[in-house]
């Protein structure tokens, strides 16, 4: 029996992090690497993957291909011959599609989704609820997913019965909270080992340091929020993660110890989300200072910064940038950056 085809959907950026991913957990041997995909061959069950994935959106059972059908309204009648070679999923309450594609075309997104589930149904015997009004599918429906990149159209099934970036943990929100697989990308290039000690002196609803507790949970973590309704989200977020210490506390006056931080994980107030508070309000570089005063000296931080400008005042404060990755988020790039400190006796070289 032939292997099963999968595509895990990620942020534009993760592409190579989500296959170093899949090859770490040795879930099955890389095919394609494209726009916001990853393409491999399954050696486990697709229902274990999804389970494992941390820093994909979504992951998909490869169903059927045909090529592009390009900008025309009068072709997308031709998406139908997608629903003849994909193969039933067995059993449903429901198909719902969900299309996306490059380029400039004539028809929108409906227009394919339309064409494409009502040729499922039609197949398959079952309901089929369109995207078009607005109306949700019932949970029993099944998600597929369209995708036309100027080449080729391809369908696809979900594995899970919902998107893989919507974690079950995730009970509150506030504004600025980030995406959950750019923050497990994060805490996995951080490096954290066994008895660690993680901070975040912005956590925010606590997603960068829930992703890391669930990646290390033999490490200690560390959160600071200026804002008492932050610190309520992580608290209620965090519930299952015992190692997790809360407190309220100024980002740029941290109430610690020089060097008491083995790694930071931060995405931190720039001002495009949330209004910078307390000492970064009135200095914003004194985040940099903070910073290199809590990190010990063997320690590294991962950093979600909007524009590698920044990085000249971490520098400036004895933060060396070893890593630099683009990622585009709400639809504007943003950059993952990991810095380590740099001694006293480089420094005074460099002088």
């Amino acid at each position: 029996m032939t292997a099963a085809r999968l595509v895990a959907r990620c942020v534009r950026g993760l592409e190579p992090t989500l296959a170093a991913e899949v090859l770490r957990h040795e879930l099955g041997t890389i095919l394609h690497l494209g726009h916001r995909e990853v393409h491999f061959r399954a050696r486990r069950p697709p229902e274990e993957a999804a389970l494992t994935l941390r820093t994909a959106d979504d992951l998909f059972l490869l169903a059927a291909r045909m090529p592009d059908i390009g900008p025309a309204k009068a072709d997308v009648g031709r998406l139908a011959a997608l629903a003849d070679t994909a193969a039933p999923p067995g059993p449903v309450g429901g198909i719902e599609v969900s299309a996306s594609f490059l380029g400039r075309r004539n028809y929108n997104r409906y227009d394919a989704e339309d064409a494409v589930g009502r040729a499922l149904a039609g197949r398959l015997g079952t309901p089929y609820h369109s995207r078009r009004g607005g109306t949700a599918p019932p949970p029993s429906a099944r998600g597929w997913r369209l995708i036309l990149d100027g080449t080729t159209a391809t369908l696809m099934l979900r594995v899970a019965d919902r998107p893989l970036h919507r974690r079950p943990y995730k009970h509150l929100t506030i504004p600025g909270t980030l995406h959950p697989p750019v923050a497990a990308a994060m805490a996995h290039l951080a490096g954290i080992q066994p008895g660690h000690t993680v901070l975040d002196p912005c956590c925010g609803a606590g997603t960068l340091l829930i992703e890391a507790a669930h990646l290390h949970p033999d490490a200690r973590f560390q959160g600071f929020d200026n804002d008492p309704a932050a610190l309520q989200a992580t608290r209620t977020n965090a519930e299952g993660v015992p190692a997790l210490r809360l407190r309220r506390g100024d980002a740029g006056a941290l109430p610690l110890k020089a060097a008491s931080a083995d790694r930071v994980l931060c995405n931190p107030p720039w001002g495009a989300q949330v209004t910078p508070s307390g000492t970064l309000a009135r200095d914003p570089a004194r985040w940099w200072a903070e910073l290199s005063r809590v990190l010990t000296p063997e320690g590294t931080a991962v950093v979600l910064i909007p524009d590698p400008d920044a990085l000249t005042t971490a520098i400036a404060n004895g933060l060396t940038p070893v890593h630099l990755q683009q990622v585009r988020l709400s639809g504007a790039h943003s950059h993952i950056v990991r810095l380590t400190r740099v001694s006293r006796l480089t420094r005074s070289r460099r002088r």
